[in-house]
């Protein structure tokens, strides 16, 4: 991190205790709070403190997860840490990305979502691809206004129908690369070793613990 004057600065370390989750999808909660479980850190969902979610005006992955990580340490007065994550499809030009939960609507219907996806590829017609990625940004913020922020990515390819029941989001769709079956038939501890939240948190856990 640098400050005004491009000086590079240290990085602030996490002390264990509680810290925010700053997300109301209780799929993230869990990955989340599994991942941080080893390090003494008590995970409080954004949820269970009534906090509201902010409208996430960034245009890019860390702007929003900054965004909604400064607004939960802000009211809860409590360290937070927030993630922006989302599916990227090259055939639809990085969609739906910053939107990945837009797509699923006020109910959170991924099962829509998906179906989305898979539409917009089809009517690419036959030579389009399947390749996406998946991105996620994490941003640690203190009451402060401090925050520091990491982002880890995974490529793959997407697969239709959905197969499986494991994970959440779009995970039933997405294969990812040097594997055989989809983020939503793999076991959780197998899929946290490797996906683009993991990839994230291996930055986050190597700055701040």
């Amino acid at each position: 991190m640098t400050d005004q004057f491009g000086q590079e600065q240290a990085i602030r370390k996490l002390a264990p205790g509680k810290l925010v989750i700053a997300s109301h999808n209780p799929g993230k909660v869990r990955e989340i709070a599994a991942l941080l479980g080893r390090y003494g850190i008590e995970p409080i969902s954004a949820a269970s403190l009534d906090l509201p979610e902010p409208e996430e005006t960034g245009t890019t992955f860390i702007a929003n997860a900054e965004l909604k990580a400064m607004q939960a340490a802000d009211l809860s007065g409590l360290p937070a840490l927030a993630d922006d994550s989302g599916l990227c499809v090259e055939a639809l030009g990085g969609d739906p990305g910053l939107f990945s939960a837009r797509w699923a609507g006020p109910t959170k219907d991924f099962g829509m979502a998906m179906q989305a996806v898979w539409d917009g590829i089809e009517a690419k017609g036959p030579d389009a691809g399947h390749d996406a990625h998946f991105v996620c940004a994490l941003a640690l913020a203190w009451p402060d206004g401090h925050v520091e922020a990491f982002e880890g990515r995974i490529d793959g390819t997407l697969v239709w129908p959905p197969r499986g029941d494991q994970g959440f989001g779009y995970d039933a769709m997405f294969v990812p690369h040097g594997h055989d079956i989809s983020f939503g038939e793999m076991d959780p501890d197998a899929k946290h070793a490797m996906s683009h939240r993991a990839k994230a948190f291996e930055k986050l856990v190597a700055a701040v613990f």
